[in-house]
């Protein structure tokens, strides 16, 4: 088979369309011919050497994909050869072929137009997976609470807007320029902060009567760190899942203690096997009937064969798509 290797850590040239040898699956996997793989930016920091993928994970790139079960390992239960899916994987997405734990399986979902395409449905899982996890099942977001999500046009961005909304809850969203803000509110977004013109924490407190933020959804670390806490309602929560803005910032202890505030940080990608079959179960029985009813879809800005990998990194890497970037075979 073909896969996408990184022959040394650098820019988007050193990604490689190369013939590699097939993965075989092992106890409790299944095989996965890929139709299609999401970009996202944890495959930016692995390319450049910063973030290798765990013990036993597939070297290659790629979180996330879709395509049809060729292969079952021993001890696979509930799946069949030609099952069509979209899988959240530690790696090896960015391949004709991957190897994917069957707990970390899901079908793809129904719409209300049939089944959706395997190109839109590998753009599913590692956002609904993280978003899911994050601001539902740790943060406890509840209807008629705001969320504030940064990067409201990521990916992540555009499918927190949707299903916040969804529950029943209040978005705001930061974003750069008036065109991302535009396509945020399109997905429902209610309160609209250009983060290059306006601060956060005046806007959400203005547009809030001074409660703010209920749960904060940032991608950004150590840049907001300070401001986040202070946007933050009585009771608040911190979800950080991303470090764009650095790894090291200061707190003010007292300050999250006056908002009886809290901070949490994951990474799905190093989360245990048995936590990602467990998020994926919860996406499946709370997101994919919210795509089958046409409340949430995914959200891609373009296309690219895999073999054009390159390109698409440096697409994520301008910042000027909204949504998913999707690699196809």
């Amino acid at each position: 088979m073909h896969a996408v290797t990184i022959a040394e850590p650098g820019g988007p040239d050193v990604l490689t369309w190369t013939e590699v040898d097939d993965p075989e699956p092992g106890e409790g996997e299944v095989l996965v011919e890929v139709a299609a793989a999401a970009v996202n930016r944890a495959d930016l920091l692995q390319r450049q050497g910063f973030y290798d993928p765990p013990p036993g994970a597939s070297p290659y790139p790629g979180l996330e994909c879709s395509g049809r079960i060729v292969a079952l390992g021993p001890g696979v239960g509930g799946w069949r050869v030609g099952d069509e899916v979209c899988a959240l994987l530690s790696g090896g997405g960015y391949a004709e072929k991957v190897a994917v734990p069957h707990g970390q399986l899901l079908p793809l979902p129904d719409t209300p137009d049939g089944p959706l395409d395997p190109v839109a449905a590998a753009a599913l899982p590692e956002v609904t997976c993280t978003v899911w996890s994050n601001v539902f099942m740790i943060a406890g977001l509840r209807a008629g609470e705001t969320l504030l999500v940064h990067g409201g046009a990521s990916g992540i961005g555009t499918m927190a807007i949707q299903l916040a909304k969804a529950v029943g809850a209040r978005v705001a969203v930061t974003a750069g320029g008036p065109e991302k803000l535009r396509r945020c509110a399109e997905l429902g977004a209610d309160i609209l902060i250009d983060y290059r013109e306006q601060d956060f924490v005046e806007e959400v407190g203005k547009a809030t009567d001074g409660h703010g933020a209920d749960v904060v959804l940032d991608i950004i670390g150590a840049k907001y760190l300070e401001r986040n806490v202070r946007v933050l309602a009585t009771g608040g929560r911190i979800a950080v899942i991303g470090l764009q803005g650095g790894v090291k910032g200061e707190l003010h202890l007292g300050a999250l203690l006056a908002k009886r505030g809290s901070i949490t940080a994951t990474s799905l990608r190093s989360r245990p096997a048995a936590e990602k079959a467990e998020i994926v179960t919860a996406v499946r029985e709370h997101v994919w009937p919210l795509i089958a009813a046409g409340r949430v879809r995914p959200v891609v800005d373009r296309t690219l064969p895999m073999s054009h990998a390159s390109r698409a990194h440096r697409v994520l890497e301008k910042s000027d798509h909204v949504g998913k970037v999707v690699l196809t075979v």
